[in-house]
């Protein structure tokens, strides 16, 4: 792969990962937060279980339109489903969102040799990150507690786009950045969909890693689970940075 000029990564669960407790401390953390706001009976079950539906509904339609969603409007619907006329944009609601968020600090965790093999390429290659991920100022705070931000000329985090991958414009505006021929820029992904699928969509040339899959190390999953199909054959595929620097040394 001597014609690759640039290098996109994603980042969860392919720079980093997440604790498998991530999302039950989080939710616990936004409940305790809308019950010290004005809501002491709030009923947690009720409100974790309409929670959870609004969020896999407004998933569904990210996928449908390739529009990026906030937790603001999931965190509503459930207070609304409850009898709580909360709007969105409530103070009360971004406190909420904030108490979320913070837990992912406390697990969230670089995979092994990442900084390393950070630091080495980006002696060769511009480097770029592009992540889905509903709000934006927790991500750049991910990235600044495990330590990569300065290895990025380009930070593009769908939350703050307004759109998510694999919708193509998300790719474009790496490829923009980049300013080279979108098949000379390698996008490193774990999934197959919104990574692998989008990348290719888009132009660019994609390789799907397996790293926290092979190496059996426990993540938080996603609100909508299920096992994707993995991409075409012809995707290289790698389990370790090294793998990475093979496959470009090729």
């Amino acid at each position: 792969m001597n014609d690759i000029r640039a290098i996109g990564f994603d980042l969860f669960n392919t720079l980093i990962f997440v604790e498998p407790q991530t999302l039950r401390e989080a939710h616990a953390r936004l409940f305790g937060t809308l019950r010290e706001s004005g809501l002491p009976r709030l009923e947690e079950d009720a409100f974790r279980k309409a929670h959870r539906q609004a969020a896999m509904d407004h998933l569904a339609q990210c996928r449908a339109s390739g529009r990026e969603t906030h937790n603001r409007f999931w965190i509503s619907a459930a207070l609304q489903a409850q009898g709580y006329g909360v709007s969105p944009d409530d103070p009360t609601i971004a406190r909420a969102v904030e108490s979320y968020f913070s837990a992912f600090l406390e697990y969230c965790h670089l995979i092994p040799d990442t900084l390393e093999m950070l630091r080495t390429l980006k002696k060769r290659y511009p480097l770029g990150l592009l992540t889905n991920f509903t709000h934006g100022p927790a991500a750049r705070n991910i990235l600044e507690h495990v330590g990569i931000t300065s290895f990025f000329g380009i930070i593009l985090i769908s939350g703050e786009l307004g759109y998510r991958k694999p919708h193509p414009s998300v790719f474009l505006k790496l490829v923009d950045h980049f300013g080279v021929e979108a098949e000379k820029i390698l996008y490193v992904g774990d999934d197959p969909e919104p990574d692998i699928a989008g990348a290719r969509a888009a132009g660019l040339t994609p390789v799907w890693t397996t790293y926290v899959v092979d190496h059996e190390i426990p993540y938080a999953r996603g609100i909508l689970t299920g096992v994707p199909d993995p991409p075409e054959p012809s995707v290289p595929r790698i389990s370790t940075w090294q793998d990475l620097f093979s496959l470009l040394n090729s």
